[in-house]
């Protein structure tokens, strides 16, 4: 289940605008000779692997000047994903952590300046490895390391303020001038490593019960979190999780959740607004369903689907249900929109749904995407940014509409831009 292109079709223009926009300045002033840019290396990072949480580790780090002449200085930047943090700091760097942007997660960032020259065609490795700590959320998480002549800063991302260091300065040691083997491995002024930890997260699902009587309308949601302790990243470009919901008998949808497709009149799968899940967030799934018809109470069963999940050992919270009441054929004097507790064969935390009130049946807002501005808290509340395109089809044309109506409404992932700009500008 892949998320919407249209924040990434947006963030292109944008860059395709300033980047318009430089040329445009270029070409007003005469062209001046430039000295080149240096040409820098940072060597091939190995993969950790079956970290315990809480624990600590070190990588070595190299970098090579490919060039022809000295560079006098350069800045080393490495940043870790949320799970990971610097566990020794450096009087020579500063420490601040990128909010999540742009579909893009937040990150842990130190900021060194290396006040010694890099002669030409020399490997050159950190005097000790870089010392870094799993923490107890640590799961699938990365290693990316930057090496530059511009002092680096947050991109377009935000940060917290810098805190310099206070242990000893990084520094480098020369290792002998390079090989075409050390040319091959270090390619790029940028390097990443995948970095994972043996840990679990307990992903829940909580149903909804409401009433109403023949002809109303009730909001019924359907909550995922993520219980952790795990924070789960997934493919970058891919919800994180597809939560299965079935509309319960005698009612029809009128208005489904922004990150929901349907696959039929009465089965909808929904995604998440970003590749990945905080501890403690998630994702609220309301629907605006109408009572057609009095069967009594009637059921839909909410379950998970598509992506495996061999870290989630509790299979208790892995279903839910949707439950209504919506009266007898005889019973006209029901409620038509009255409030009611959660339902969940795993018995997952509270539903917290949007409910109704009086004769007319109306609701509440349905919720359509999520918030923005940072990570999520509090259970089941929406991740930040972005909206989902569900992959599913739907048997009628009024759904075919509402699912291309959520596919333009998404936003994308720009991942591999993402990485470049952090490259040469971070």
């Amino acid at each position: 289940m892949r998320i919407a292109p249209s924040r990434s079709r947006i963030l292109r223009g944008g860059t395709a605008a300033v980047a318009a926009a430089a040329l445009v300045a270029l070409g007003a002033v005469p062209a001046l000779a430039a000295d080149p840019e240096p040409d820098l290396g940072v060597g091939t990072i190995a993969p950790v692997k079956g970290l315990q949480p809480e624990s600590s580790f070190s990588t070595p780090l190299t970098f090579l000047n490919k060039g022809e002449a000295e560079v006098p200085e350069v800045w080393v930047t490495y940043a870790v994903s949320p799970g990971l943090k610097a566990d020794e700091t450096y009087k020579n760097c500063t420490y601040y952590t990128v909010t999540s942007h742009d579909e893009m997660p937040a990150s842990n960032v130190a900021s060194c300046k290396i006040g010694q020259p890099l002669k030409p065609g020399v490997v050159y490795g950190t005097a000790k490895p870089v010392s870094l700590k799993a923490l107890d959320s640590a799961f699938r998480d990365d290693l990316r390391v930057t090496v530059g002549v511009d002092e680096p800063g947050p991109g377009d991302g935000g940060s917290t303020e810098p805190v310099p260091g206070t242990g000893d300065p990084l520094t480098l040691v020369e290792k002998g001038p390079a090989s075409d083997a050390d040319r091959t491995n270090h390619p790029e002024p940028y390097a990443g490593a995948d970095v994972t930890a043996a840990n679990t997260a307990d992903f829940a699902l909580t149903g909804d019960e409401r009433k109403g009587k023949v002809g109303a309308e009730v909001t019924a949601t359907v909550k995922f979190a993520n219980k952790g302790p795990a924070r789960v990243q997934g493919a970058r470009d891919r919800s994180v999780t597809t939560v299965d919901i079935r509309i319960p008998e005698g009612t029809s949808v009128v208005k489904p959740h922004g990150f929901c497709d349907a696959v039929t009149r009465t089965h909808y799968r929904c995604g998440t607004s970003q590749s990945w899940v905080d501890v403690n967030g998630g994702e609220s799934y309301p629907f605006v369903l109408r009572v057609d018809k009095a069967v009594g109470r009637t059921t839909g069963e909410v379950s998970f689907t598509g992506q495996e999940r061999p870290f989630d050992r509790n299979a208790e919270n892995d279903t839910a249900q949707i439950v209504i009441d919506t009266g007898k054929d005889e019973d006209t004097s029901g409620s038509s929109g009255g409030t009611g507790g959660s339902s969940s064969t795993g018995g997952s935390g509270t539903a917290g749904s949007t409910g109704t009130t009086g004769s007319t049946g109306s609701t509440g807002s349905s919720g359509g995407s999520a918030g923005t501005g940072g990570s999520t808290t509090g259970g089941a509340t929406p991740q930040t940014g972005g909206n989902l395109a569900a992959t599913g089809s739907d048997s009628t044309g009024p759904l075919i509409g509402m699912a291309a109506a959520a596919v333009a409404a998404g936003g994308g992932i720009l991942w591999a831009v993402r990485r470049r700009s952090a490259a040469h500008g971070s």
